[in-house]
């Protein structure tokens, strides 16, 4: 049997973490150490990561898993980070990642937007795009 309707490939999860802790958004290591733990907390598997520490500070870094990645670039001089949670499949959940990082950073604010990935028409369903315009 068929299925009828819309369904996606994958959540894409864009974060904005506003009023964080700067000393925890400048360590190179505990961004580490929290991006593989809010990985292995989706129920991904994990394949490689990078980290780089910048001067005077900031840290960018990528945990690439079976399911797509989750990425981190900070601004502890703004108390920012931006991250990205993007996963595949029914058995990862973005939103647990979320909910430890937004714990871990110490977040003021925070505003996540979901995107679902690899919009798939299903038997006639129609698949609406739109493109998107700055204001």
């Amino acid at each position: 049997m068929k299925k009828k309707g819309v369904t996606s490939l994958g959540r894409h999860l864009l974060v904005e973490f506003h009023g964080c802790d700067r000393t925890i958004l400048n360590d190179v290591e505990l961004i580490r150490r929290y991006m593989l733990e809010a990985a292995r907390l989706t129920g991904a598997t994990i394949l490689k990561d990078v980290f780089h520490a910048f001067s005077p500070h900031g840290v960018s870094g990528v945990v690439v898993i079976a399911e797509s990645h989750l990425a981190i670039h900070t601004w502890p001089e703004y108390g920012y980070a931006a991250v990205d949670l993007f996963t595949c499949g029914s058995n990862v959940d973005p939103w647990k990642a979320f909910e430890f990082l937004s714990e871990k950073l110490k977040a003021k604010r925070y505003l996540p937007m979901e995107i679902k990935r690899g919009i798939l028409e299903l038997e006639g369903a129609p698949v609406y795009q739109q493109q998107v315009v700055e204001v």
